[in-house]
């Protein structure tokens, strides 16, 4: 919104419906801040619904649209008919490359912080974590050994780490991947264990899971789970390590753990992300940056930074000759 609004425009607000509290605590910070009504709009309610009523609307010039695939190429193919600006950011299944000759531990505190902070649910959460060879023993165990030291529990308490699904439905599509990755034959080496009683049972709970043995034929391997999974995965060199971070339809965040500088050359020019990160965690943003990814991730123009500017605002060229 803030792009959109620095560049002279209104806005309607559609939020998910489990947001939608939230959202409204944020238009109560927009009044008191004095915004002249009408300005920020919110509204709520069924996606299918008024989402798209909204996209229908003959007043509306531009849709921005977060969210899953499916409903994104609607958004797409519905603006497309109206012949309105549009972007979609609709996920990612972000990898990780830990070289040969990476700070292991530098590496370790990143992918746990990337896959699991926010209890995975980030777009730009880490997915994939693609190890070489040599030293794939050594990360799995430090990787593991720091994963259980995560506490889950209430976020609003102290010393709690990580904390619970946003959602039944979501807590739902977790544990069901975690069931089909045992079933492709993938091995759970660490949690995935539902927690219930107590406290827990006001939430919706799961420990972090790590799975290894992952092939990128694995549904665990391509869909975005949105939950606190890492499918581990191993490669001889770092060839083969970008081949599989890229074999998948996602494009949105991915990084690299290494101290070869043409290691880090070779991934930047290779890898099919449109966020691309050395030496830290794939999630998170820079706002004053560009942020979109490639392939099925984004679509449309970037989000953000210089690129915000061309989406939210009309060119208009203009000549003007001498009388």
């Amino acid at each position: 919104m803030a792009p959109a609004l620095v560049y002279g425009n209104t806005i309607v607000w559609k939020p998910a419906t489990e947001g939608a509290v939230t959202a409204a605590k944020v238009m109560e910070c927009f009044t008191k801040a004095g915004f002249p009504e009408g300005v920020v709009n919110f509204i709520t309610g069924k996606g299918s619904i008024i989402g798209q009523g909204l996209i229908d609307h003959p007043l509306l010039n531009a849709i921005t649209f977060t969210g899953s695939e499916s409903v994104g190429q609607s958004v797409a193919k519905s603006a497309s008919a109206r012949g309105i600006k549009y972007q979609l950011e609709m996920g990612g299944k972000n990898p990780v490359i830990v070289t040969k000759d990476a700070n292991i531990d530098q590496a370790v505190e990143a992918v746990i912080s990337g896959g699991f902070r926010s209890s995975g649910q980030k777009c730009t959460a880490s997915s994939r974590v693609v190890v070489e060879s040599s030293v794939y023993d050594v990360f799995k165990q430090k990787l593991v050994e720091a994963a259980a030291k995560i506490t889950v529990g209430n976020g609003l308490q102290d010393g709690v780490w990580m904390g619970p699904c946003a959602s039944e439905s979501q807590f739902n599509t977790v544990t069901q991947y975690i069931e089909k990755g045992k079933q492709e034959g993938a091995k759970l080496i660490y949690g995935g264990e539902i927690l219930t009683g107590g406290d827990y049972g006001r939430g919706f709970f799961i420990t972090p899971a790590i799975f290894e043995d992952v092939t990128s034929e694995m549904e665990i391997a391509q869909a975005e789970i949105f939950g606190p999974v890492i499918a581990l995965m191993k490669a001889t060199d770092l060839v083969e390590a970008i081949n599989l971070a890229n074999n998948t339809k996602y494009g949105l965040s991915a990084s690299i753990f290494t101290s070869n500088i043409s290691s880090i050359l070779d991934f930047i020019d290779e890898i099919e992300a449109g966020l691309v990160r050395i030496n830290a965690e794939s999630a998170g943003v820079e706002l004053q940056a560009p942020f979109g990814g490639m392939k099925a991730s984004s679509t449309g123009s970037r989000e953000q930074g210089e690129a915000a500017k061309e989406f939210y605002t009309a060119i208009k060229t203009v000549f003007i000759k001498g009388s």
